[in-house]
């Protein structure tokens, strides 16, 4: 069994009717957390800039699972179902980047096992915003 398979039958993932008009609503959360992550990073304010561009990935990403008629109960199975739906049509690279801006975000608002915050350079917010950008562009090509 995948483990996109038992996302589904943990109820993490769940089946529903597609709905176009959450899915743009999702795009809208997408793009003010976009707006709000380039303000963060214009200000200096690293860590929260992340935060943002992971916020914008996540709803644009919701906004793909609304339109396919699937509920989501994790940030996890979220990614995996939009990597293994969407993989080969949206570029590679944004999987792997939501996984990682994910893992990222958990680091920095919850610490790691030793409660060590992650800290964010300007290097790396700069390119989580910028990622952020281009798969929320890639999102709203496929949600007209």
């Amino acid at each position: 069994m995948s483990e996109l398979d038992k996302c589904f039958r943990t109820g993490q993932l769940k089946k529903s009717v597609p709905d176009m008009e959450k899915a743009k609503a999702s795009l809208i959360s997408s793009e003010e957390n976009q707006k709000d992550a380039q303000v963060q990073l214009d200000n200096k304010s690293y860590k929260w800039a992340f935060i943002a561009a992971y916020a914008s990935m996540f709803h644009a990403a919701r906004a793909l699972l609304f339109k396919d008629g699937v509920k989501e109960r994790s940030h996890f199975c979220l990614y995996l179902y939009v990597k293994e739906k969407y993989g080969g049509i949206i570029e590679e690279k944004y999987f792997s980047e939501i996984n990682t801006l994910r893992e990222g975000r958990h680091a920095i608002l919850y610490g790691d096992e030793d409660i060590k915050i992650k800290e964010v350079d300007e290097v790396e917010a700069d390119s989580a915003v910028k990622i952020a950008k281009g798969f929320l562009d890639s999102v709203k090509k496929l949600i007209k």
